[in-house]
């Protein structure tokens, strides 16, 4: 089983949002970019939720979540996975959620992108569920979870544009 070790997380100063993937999978692995299989729903929703191209360049789609004040990582630092799939992770170690909360002040709202994103967080870091900041729970925006349409996925995932608009 292959050893996997997730990206540095891409936060800035002033984000108030901060979303969380699981694990890369393989082709965001290899190409070293946040939710690079091409299926993935991910760059697709946030396109359309913050008015910029999926198409574009990663490094300006990355620019994009950040003016929008959006930081991104992943629940998990190490696992031991064949594939891509969740469900395959093995010997999983977390990243450290609360660090970063600590060096980005403003975050006052963490989304999981999928169960076990959100499994992994609470296994791991439960205090982060008992502190003022909320941890919500959003459906994968891998092809993996088919049990929701494209545009389920799109209408749960406009939440985070109501939180970064102060709406309820």
């Amino acid at each position: 089983m292959d050893e996997k070790t997730s990206f540095p997380p891409c936060a800035e100063n002033g984000a108030e949002v901060l979303l969380l993937g699981s694990m890369p999978g393989e082709e965001s692995l290899r190409r070293q970019e946040y939710y690079a299989y091409r299926h993935n729903a991910f760059w697709k929703i946030m396109g359309i939720l913050f008015s910029f191209d999926p198409g574009l360049p990663y490094e300006e789609r990355l620019a994009a979540l950040k003016r929008n004040r959006i930081a991104l990582w992943d629940t998990l630092k190490y696992c031991r996975r064949e594939g891509s799939l969740d469900t395959k992770i093995r010997e999983p170690v977390p990243n450290d959620i609360p660090g970063l909360l600590k060096r980005c002040p403003t975050i006052r709202h963490i989304f999981c992108n999928g169960t076990a994103s959100h499994n992994f967080l609470k296994r791991f870091l439960p205090e982060v569920f008992h502190g003022p900041i909320p941890v919500t729970r959003l459906p994968s925006t891998s092809p993996a979870a088919a049990v929701y349409s494209f545009e389920q996925k799109l209408n749960a995932y406009r939440i985070i544009a109501d939180v970064l608009a102060g709406k309820p």
